[in-house]
């Protein structure tokens, strides 16, 4: 997983509540293997039309916005069934952060597990940001993990909250697998004074 210290880049809006993951990756792609490209299915009833052709004015679509690694959402962001694929979707694109003033709780926690972190803002503040973005496609934001702040694209500082031990992984770029392998030392030296070496 990609150390996560601080991250700047465009952001993409998309201004509307309660997107689902069923949106965000739909139902048919399900079958693809972890490793897929599953950053080409993103979106993708709501990016392409039937015949293949772009969908010009969804976000993804707009010219200023195809390369942004940060996502503003509205209220109950990824909501609906508890694909993990959905995170994949949005990381494989290359979204690195999503902000929004609530989530799926499943898929904020799927993303935390996945190297894309979920961001929670006031509903207020990230109708602010999504004004400016669609004001300045251009603009730039910055979260910075190590600070625990968004900076906004009109630079203001906003801080936001998350899970110790999530900023930590994210942080280091390690997954909770990696962080109990981190100690297996520890672990085998447990084991021992119970006296279950074979356990």
């Amino acid at each position: 997983m990609e150390p996560f210290p601080r991250l700047r880049s465009i952001a993409v809006p998309f201004a509307r509540d309660n997107i689902d993951t069923d949106q965000i990756l739909p139902a048919r792609f399900l079958h693809l293997a972890r490793d897929a490209d599953h950053g080409a299915c993103l979106f993708r009833d709501l990016r392409y039309r039937g015949d293949g052709s772009e969908v010009e004015d969804f976000p993804l679509n707009r010219p200023a916005w195809r390369s942004g690694r940060i996502a503003l959402g509205g209220e109950n962001f990824a909501c609906g069934s508890s694909r993990e694929n959905a995170v994949w979707a949005m990381h494989g694109h290359g979204f690195r952060a999503v902000i929004a003033p609530s989530f799926g709780d499943i898929f904020a926690q799927n993303g935390l597990k996945n190297g894309l972190l979920p961001v929670r803002l006031p509903a207020a503040t990230v109708a602010a940001m999504i004004a400016q973005a669609e004001a300045m496609p251009d603009g730039e934001v910055t979260v910075d993990l190590e600070a625990q702040t968004v900076t906004a694209a009109d630079g203001t500082i906003h801080p936001f909250e998350i899970d110790p031990f999530a900023r930590k992984c994210l942080l280091e770029g390690i997954d909770e697998m990696s962080f109990t392998l981190s100690h297996n030392e520890d672990i085998a030296a447990f084991e021992r004074r119970l006296g279950r070496e074979n356990f």
